[in-house]
C-alpha cells in the first residue's frame, strides 16, 4: 500500500470516533488535527472537505458495525437461528467498534435536517442492512424454516426498529436493561412466531 493511501486511512481511522461521538458540527477542525497529529493542509490534501471526510468516514464505522453485527452468522444453517444469533451479537459484541454507539442511528439523528449527504448515506446503510435481513427471511420461507405468511420486509423492520430503538432508549436512560430486554424478547417473538412447525419439529427430534 503506497504511503498517502495508508496515511488517508489513518485519518479516516482516527477521524471515525470524533464524528461518531460529536456529530458533524461537533467534530472541530482543531479536533481532527489533534486526534490525526496532522495540520489542516495535511488532512484537505487527502480531502477535498470535511464532508468527504465525515462521509468516509461513516462508511468506516458502519463496516465495522455490520461485520460485528453478522459475525459468525454466515456459519448458522437454520436461517432463523441466524437472525437469532444477530440479535445476540448487537447485544453482546459492542468491543472492537468505532467508540460512540451506533454510527447508524447517530448520523440519522445528527443529519436529519442540515446534512443531505449524511443522511443520504444513513439511508443508504439502512436500507443495506434491510436487504440483508430480508435475503435471509426469504430463503428461510423457500426452505420451510420460516412460516410461509410471514413477510419479510415487515420482519426486517422489525428487527431493525427493535434492536436500534432499544439502543436509543439504553443510552438515553443510560443502563442497559431496555436493550436486553429488546433482545431478548426479539429471540423469543423469532422462536415462537416466525419459526415454522416443521422447522421446530425437527428441531426437538433427538
Amino acid at each position: 500500500m503506497r504511503k498517502g493511501e495508508q496515511t488517508r486511512r489513518e485519518i479516516i481511522r482516527k477521524a471515525a470516533p470524533l464524528f461518531n461521538q460529536r456529530g458533524y458540527d461537533g467534530a472541530a477542525l482543531s479536533d481532527l488535527m489533534r486526534a490525526t497529529g496532522l495540520e489542516k493542509g495535511g488532512i484537505y490534501r487527502h480531502f477535498k472537505n470535511k464532508q468527504q471526510l465525515a462521509a468516509e468516514a461513516f462508511d468506516y464505522a458502519w463496516k465495522l458495525a455490520m461485520d460485528t453485527r453478522f459475525k459468525g452468522t454466515e456459519n448458522i444453517p437454520n436461517t432463523v437461528d441466524r437472525l437469532k444469533r444477530l440479535a445476540r451479537n448487537f447485544w453482546e459484541r459492542r468491543s472492537g467498534l468505532v467508540p460512540g454507539g451506533c454510527p447508524l442511528l447517530n448520523t440519522a439523528i445528527d443529519a436529519d435536517d442540515g446534512n443531505p449527504q449524511l443522511r443520504r448515506k444513513a439511508r443508504r446503510a439502512l436500507n443495506s442492512w434491510l436487504g440483508c435481513l430480508r435475503s435471509i427471511i426469504e430463503e428461510g420461507r423457500r426452505r420451510g424454516e420460516i412460516r410461509g405468511d410471514v413477510d419479510s420486509s415487515e420482519l426486517a423492520t422489525l428487527i431493525v426498529g427493535t434492536l436500534e430503538g432499544s439502543l436509543m432508549v439504553s443510552r438515553l436512560l443510560r443502563k442497559d436493561d431496555p436493550r436486553d430486554a429488546a433482545c431478548h424478547h426479539l429471540e423469543e417473538y423469532l422462536e415462537t412466531s416466525v419459526r415454522a412447525k416443521e422447522s421446530k419439529d425437527q428441531a426437538v427430534r433427538p
